[in-house]
């Protein structure tokens, strides 16, 4: 959420951001409605002034042996009209607050102004695409031909775009996982989370999930409760409503967690394969930083989710989002994409943003410096390190051979317990 600071001196950077954003959302309501929320509050605080003043006045009369009836009615009188601007003020504030969390935040100034993903800008390459002395199959035949996925049987027991791991699939996925994780707590010094899948609706608020993104998520019609889509949002609201220790910042965590995405508005997009799936497995990366040196921290946090593609040695590029691509709750956002031979292109499998202080406006996550110190807004940031099932895509595409076998990554044999995944 926006500071209203903002909304109110400068309403025209708010605007520019969303042209650029290509959001067509008039703010002038709001404006209007922090207007009006300032006219009664210096009306209730005038009123309040008046009712101190005709206080005063009561002992003074009373020792006079005047008649307080009047003025005793003048002060309920006012004290009505205070609670019926204190009522309207609550009422504008939820008002104000609702369309609030309607904005998305504002880009960063070095952000590539673009109207969508075709003006993304390439910041770096890792490695070259591997030329096959065969026809590379898509991951979804080798999976299927080797017996380690099944889609059908996920689509019977549950629908389209679920996927049924088996054997060294199976087998595969955990140690793409256990090799995330170990890399992030033993080398790049996270510490890890297990989170619940289920949150509630403030911690979605928290994160920007909700309201805007209410049709992509999973509901438990029964309790309130909602599936998470990544563990970015049960992570990010541990400290919700906390004010943090600003010596012990950044504060660094790695989560691994299933994720649940209705994918509303992706029909026909990925609809083979692991790429687009309503439930899917990431391990997630969240940073709580002081604000200045939270972009320092967004590049730290970048290099350390491309650090297990380099280790896993895929080939893969990193762009800068542009406004028009960005998200709706980041200020600046890197997309690692891996190589994929059967898209013949570069697959996004990781999102790392710095969302400033967006988040943490939303979810009320401070920190103080020192003891002494006025408690102020975290930066919050997030990244995927990395989509669990893309990168199992990734590996059967890239390392496939041949003879119909995949060749196992030289840092996860010790994981797997095998070199290759053969058909039986």
């Amino acid at each position: 959420m926006l500071d209203i600071k903002i909304l109110r001196n400068d309403p025209d950077r708010i605007r520019r951001a969303l042209k650029n954003r290509n959001n067509d959302l008039d703010i002038t309501p709001a404006i209007e409605l922090d207007l009006k929320r300032r006219a009664l509050l210096a009306d209730a605080e005038q009123k309040k002034a008046k009712q101190n003043e005709i206080t005063k006045q009561i002992p003074v009369m009373k020792k006079a042996g005047e008649n307080t009836d009047e003025i005793f009615a003048q002060m309920r009188e006012l004290s009505d009209e205070i609670k019926e601007d204190n009522a309207k003020i609550n009422e504008i504030d939820e008002e104000l607050r609702s369309f609030m969390l309607r904005i998305p935040n504002i880009p960063n100034d070095d952000v590539p102004v673009g109207a969508d993903d075709s003006e993304n800008v390439e910041i770096r390459k890792f490695s070259t695409p591997r030329q096959f002395d065969f026809e590379p199959k898509a991951h979804w035949d080798i999976g299927t031909e080797l017996d380690i996925l099944d889609f059908d049987r996920g689509a019977k027991i549950a629908g389209s775009r679920f996927t049924v791991y088996k054997g060294l699939g199976a087998r595969l996925e955990r140690s793409v996982i256990q090799f995330f994780l170990n890399t992030h707590t033993g080398e790049s010094g996270y510490t890890e989370i297990f989170p619940p899948y289920m949150v509630n609706r403030a911690s979605m608020t928290g994160t920007g999930q909700l309201p805007k993104f209410e049709e992509d998520a999973f509901k438990v019609a029964n309790n309130g409760y909602f599936l998470i889509p990544t563990a970015e949002v049960p992570v990010t609201n541990l400290h919700r409503d906390e004010i943090l220790d600003g010596t012990k910042l950044p504060i660094k965590y790695c989560a691994y967690s299933a994720c649940f995405r209705a994918e509303a508005g992706s029909a026909g997009r990925d609809t083979r394969g692991l790429i687009r799936q309503h439930q899917f497995n990431k391990v997630e990366l969240v940073k709580f930083a002081d604000p200045e040196k939270s972009y320092e921290e967004l590049e730290k946090l970048t290099n350390d989710a491309e650090k297990l593609l380099q280790k896993l040695g895929i080939a893969y590029r990193v762009v800068c989002l542009s406004t028009g691509d960005l998200g709706f709750s980041s200020a600046k956002t890197y997309d690692i994409e891996v190589w994929m031979p059967s898209y013949n292109r570069y697959v996004e499998i990781s999102s790392c943003s710095n969302f400033e202080d967006y988040q943490a406006r939303r979810a009320n996550i401070r920190f103080k410096r020192d003891v002494k110190d006025k408690a102020q807004y975290v930066h919050t940031l997030n990244g995927s390190g990395l989509a669990v099932g893309r990168t199992v895509a990734a590996i059967l595409e890239n390392y496939q051979n041949a003879d119909g076998s995949v060749s196992v990554p030289e840092v996860l044999i010790p994981y797997m317990n095998t070199d290759k995944i053969s058909k039986k």
